[in-house]
C-alpha cells in the first residue's frame, strides 16, 4: 500500500522474483487499502505512513480492528518518523525502510508473515528507547507487573527480543537451537499476551530489562 506506482511496483517486482510469495493486490491510499485487506485476506500488508486521504497510521489501525487481521509492516524513508510510533502503539509488526536492499525486504517480509519479525535492527534501541520515554511514567508500572511472573529464562528471552535480534542470534546467546528459540518466543507471546515480537520488544524496554 503506497501512493507512488513506482514504489508498489519496485515491491511486487521484489517479491515475485524472490519465490514463494504471491502479491494479492495493491493500493494507492489508505481507505482502498483497508477494503483490500479486508476482502483479499493476505497475510502481510506493508503499508507506506506517509499517504494522501487516510494515511497509513489510521489504515493501519483499521486494519488490525479486524477479527483475524493480516501482520502489519510499516514502510518509510525515515529512520525515526513521528508516524512511526503510533504504528507501534496500533500494534503494527514492525517497519521497513525504503531503502532497504531487495533481499532484505523480501527476507524481512518472510520473518513478518511467520511471526519472527521486529524491527529493522538499524533502529531498533533508537526508536524503541525514544517510544518508551514518550510514554515512561505511566506504562512502566504496568510493563513490571507484567515481567513479575516470568522466570529468569523468559525474561532473558525477553530482553533479547528487546535488542531486535533474529532467531538465528538469540539461539546463539542462549545456546540453543532456532526451533527452541521459536518454542520460547511463541509461549512467551502467549503468557504475556502480546501480538507480536515488536509488542515484546517494547516491554521489554519499558520493564527496564535491556541493559540490566
Amino acid at each position: 500500500m503506497d501512493d507512488e506506482e513506482l514504489v508498489r511496483f519496485g515491491l511486487r517486482t521484489v517479491l515475485e522474483s524472490a519465490g514463494g510469495f504471491e502479491v494479492v493486490g495493491e493500493a494507492g491510499n489508505g481507505a482502498d487499502g483497508v477494503r483490500a485487506a479486508g476482502e483479499l485476506a493476505p497475510d502481510v500488508v506493508l503499508i507506506d505512513i506517509r499517504m494522501p486521504g487516510m494515511d497509513g497510521l489510521t489504515a493501519t489501525e483499521r486494519i488490525l480492528a479486524a477479527p483475524r487481521p493480516p501482520q502489519v509492516a510499516v514502510l518509510t524513508t525515515f529512520h525515526v518518523d513521528e508516524y512511526v510510533y503510533g504504528a507501534l502503539a496500533a500494534g503494527a509488526a514492525g517497519f521497513l525502510l525504503k531503502d532497504t536492499p531487495p533481499r532484505q525486504i523480501a527476507a524481512a517480509v518472510r520473518a513478518v508473515a511467520d511471526g519472527t519479525a521486529t524491527l529493522s535492527p538499524r533502529v531498533t534501541a533508537q526508536l524503541i528507547d525514544s517510544y518508551v520515554d514518550r510514554r515512561a511514567a505511566p506504562r512502566r508500572a504496568a510493563a513490571l507487573r507484567k515481567v513479575e511472573a516470568l522466570s529468569d529464562r523468559e525474561r532473558e528471552v525477553l530482553a533479547l527480543l528487546g535488542t531486535g535480534g533474529s532467531n538465528a542470534e538469540l539461539g546463539k546467546r542462549l545456546f540453543v537451537s532456532e526451533a527452541t528459540v521459536k518454542t520460547y518466543v511463541s509461549r512467551l507471546l502467549t503468557k504475556l499476551e502480546l501480538a507480536n515480537r515488536t509488542r515484546a520488544a517494547i516491554l521489554a524496554h519499558e520493564a527496564g530489562l535491556i541493559g540490566n
